[in-house]
């Protein structure tokens, strides 16, 4: 991580668990995030039966949760711990991509879903993210996961009286091919808060929520 990461990251830090079976991917991981100022290790676990245990005495804020597990297995985890204590942030940290894995991880309640060759400044992103109440996805999956919710669901009317900008359009192709506001930014070469700002109002345009329904919204509506 730069120094420029660490000084800019909030005082507050973030607890996280760590449950991956295998010690050296653990440590690596480990030692990654201990290098940014608010993130904080507070606990590990190797299998899943352990990672339920502990997660509901350590109650972290995030867990990282691999799927590939001994004894239960990290989807199954993840959704008993939710079950119970369903403040907890989980995000999938896995070489798994296959769609049946990553909608049974969404289906159990997972706020974020990372394969394990994302990149480290990614993966503080998707903690950050999941942490302040977002969704994360990696990106290379994202678009999958979105045109699969969409299969699953009734074709939407469409948007009445929506006319999106030419950049508010720009914006939004970027947000379903699963970029961050900070890398949309980098991407169009404007601030992080003007994305904010066009995020805001083709939001209020779309009559959604959070970016996740404005991604189903345009594809659902051939918007993009």
């Amino acid at each position: 991580m730069s120094q420029s990461e660490q000084s800019s990251a909030p005082q507050k830090q973030i607890a996280i668990m760590l449950v991956e079976d295998h010690l050296i991917t653990r440590m690596g991981l480990r030692f990654a995030l201990e290098q940014v100022s608010d993130l904080k290790i507070v606990a590990e676990a190797e299998d899943g039966n352990n990672a339920v245990t502990t997660a509901l005495q350590m109650k972290p804020n995030v867990i990282l949760m691999d799927i590939g597990l001994p004894g239960i297995n990290g989807i199954d985890a993840a959704q008993q711990i939710k079950s119970k204590e369903p403040a907890i942030r989980i995000v999938m940290l896995t070489s798994h991509n296959l769609d049946e894995d990553i909608l049974a991880a969404l289906a159990a309640n997972c706020d974020g879903y990372c394969l394990k060759d994302v990149a480290a400044d990614q993966l503080v992103n998707a903690i950050r993210t999941v942490n302040n109440g977002g969704i994360w996805l990696d990106p290379s999956i994202a678009k999958r996961v979105i045109r699969a919710f969409v299969e699953q669901k009734p074709v939407a009317a469409p948007v009445n009286n929506c006319t999106l900008s030419e950049r508010e359009l720009e914006v939004l192709t970027l947000v379903v091919e699963g970029l961050s506001n900070q890398q949309i930014a980098e991407r169009l070469i404007l601030s992080t808060e003007t994305i904010k700002t066009h995020m805001r109002h083709l939001m209020e345009k779309l009559s959604v929520s959070d970016r996740t329904q404005a991604a189903v919204k345009a594809l659902r509506t051939g918007l993009v």
